[in-house]
């Protein structure tokens, strides 16, 4: 039983060894200065940070100046009685990564610590629609780092552009605002450890800014809600019918249509759209200028057809004068916004495109095309004289010719050369023509002028009223008259010679007799 109270003895004296060293050493610390230290809030940011330098243990009364990555910043701060002080810098413009915050007492580093510069980005402006410009600002990155991607909204843009920081771990690039659904979206890079917003507002753009009554116009919308339904195009206030007639947004908030211009007055009118979820007021308006124009229905053909001009934006309860190739044509009185309606018959003229000009008093003009017809009649069947026939007896005669006659829209004229020799040149007409009319009518020509005796040749062609011209016939060879002129006369002067000598003959003959 004694044991167990000598153990306990024996314990405590060993406690007590344990107890009494300590207790000299932390007398010792009570008296001893604390050491310098700084500490810094926050620890981390990117470039332009605003950073407040705390520190204490540092001498009484002394000037304390903060370092920045080896550079002196403009915080200056002085211990005061209790050898604590507190100072804010701002980070400059320096590559990412780890840099050491010094404080400086005289020449002499008292405590540092590090400071972790991160990437961040900066957006200008923050607001805009589809394919406007905006500057990204990237700060805090890899000294020379190459490769940097860019992100909006969680997609890449800009992959054709080779983004590079500088020597500070900076850069800056001027990208378009990628199709986005209207709304805020988050710019970012890998790694940014600040990442700006920018709100995509709805937008429509015009591929026309001015146009006449009754022409197409495309639009296309963006910014508007994905997959946004209801769409209509408003112009001058009032919805117009739309080419789709559903109109939906796509998963980016974009859309394509286009719309017929309205019957107005000329001047400038405002075009915006709205949807199911999209106010017309947040899209804002689109100036679309309205133009006198006219409009030909049907505006190809043939001479003499009925074309019907449907003009618009020309002076109100006006005299318009109708042109067609320079000449006037018909003349229109506008309604009470401008318009007007006429029908007029084409004139005879060239084929290919022609001007229809339509012109208010008060200089107004629109510009419209006929294109008139280009197709050539058929080529005509000669009859008469047939190829090798013969005509007259001794020449100085003037044959009838004939041939088939031909249809066209435009009207059928004839021409017909008459020639000593077949020789044509390459489109078909005679080289050295003795005889070339055109402008004939009917199947059927006689010259005034008289063929003497010989063979000669004749080729005839058909032409419309829009001067489309068939090819030529091939040339017909035909001979005037039977005998020379002069042998006929010879044959003559024989005969009456012949006929005198039987007279003078059987006279004397009788005379003798009796």
């Amino acid at each position: 039983m004694r044991t167990l109270p000598a153990l306990l003895i024996v314990i405590a004296l060993c406690l007590m060894a344990v107890a009494l060293p300590a207790a000299p050493a932390q007398a010792e610390n009570e008296d001893d200065e604390p050491e310098p230290q700084i500490w810094l809030s926050p620890a981390s940011g990117p470039p332009g940070t605003e950073v407040r330098v705390s520190g204490s243990g540092f001498e009484r009364d002394r000037w304390v100046d903060i370092f920045f990555a080896g550079a002196r910043t403009e915080a200056e701060e002085w211990t005061g009685d209790h050898g604590a002080f507190n100072a804010t810098f701002t980070v400059p413009q320096i590559h990412g990564g780890p840099h050491r915050v010094e404080a400086v007492v005289g020449a002499v580093t008292i405590a540092e610590v590090n400071f972790t510069v991160r990437s961040a980005l900066t957006a200008s402006p923050k607001e805009g629609r589809v394919a406007d410009t905006f500057t990204v600002t990237g700060e805090g990155f890899g000294r020379h780092e190459t490769g940097i991607a860019l992100f909006f909204g969680g997609r890449r843009i800009a992959e054709d552009i080779d983004i590079t920081a500088d020597f500070y771990g900076s850069w800056t690039e001027t990208v378009r605002v990628p199709p986005s659904p209207g709304g805020s979206h988050t710019i970012d890079s890998p790694g940014a450890h600040d990442r700006p917003t920018f709100t995509v507002i709805p937008g429509i753009h015009l591929e026309e800014p001015s146009g006449s009554a009754g022409q197409a116009v495309g639009v296309t919308g963006s910014g508007f809600t994905a997959g946004e339904r209801g769409i209509k195009i408003v112009f001058d206030g009032e919805m117009v019918p739309t080419d789709p007639e559903d109109v939906r947004a796509d998963t980016r908030g974009s859309w394509e249509a286009t719309f017929e211009v309205p019957e107005a007055p000329r001047g400038e009118y405002a075009v915006t759209a709205e949807g199911d979820r999209t106010d017309r007021e947040d899209v804002g308006d689109w100036p679309f200028q309205m133009r006198t124009g006219i409009v030909l229905h049907p505006d190809e053909g043939h001479v003499g057809m009925n074309v019907t001009v449907t003009g618009s934006g020309f002076a109100v309860d006006d005299e318009v004068v109708i042109a067609y190739d320079d000449s006037e044509v018909e003349t229109a009185t506008t309604d009470d916004i401008g318009s007007f309606e006429l029908i007029f018959a084409v004139p005879r003229s060239r084929h290919g495109p022609r001007e229809v000009r339509a012109e208010d008093t008060e200089g107004n003009e629109a510009l419209a095309i006929f294109e008139m017809e280009s197709d050539p009649p058929p080529v005509p069947e000669p009859i008469s004289p047939a190829d090798g026939d013969r005509v007259g007896f001794t020449g100085r005669v003037s044959p009838r010719f004939e041939w088939s006659e031909v249809e066209d829209p435009s009207g059928v004229y004839y021409s017909v050369q008459i020639s000593v020799s077949g020789n044509v040149t390459a489109d078909g007409y005679f080289v050295d023509p003795l005889v070339s009319t055109e402008g004939l009518v009917a199947g059927n020509y006689k010259p005034d002028q008289r063929l003497g005796y010989g063979t000669y040749y004749w080729i005839v062609q058909a032409v419309d009223g829009a001067e489309n011209e068939s090819g030529w016939t091939e040339p017909q060879s035909f001979d005037v008259g039977r005998i020379p002129l002069w042998a006929f006369i010879l044959i003559i002067l024989a005969a009456v010679s012949l006929a005198g000598g039987a007279v003078y003959h059987f006279r004397v003959r009788t005379r003798m007799y009796d």
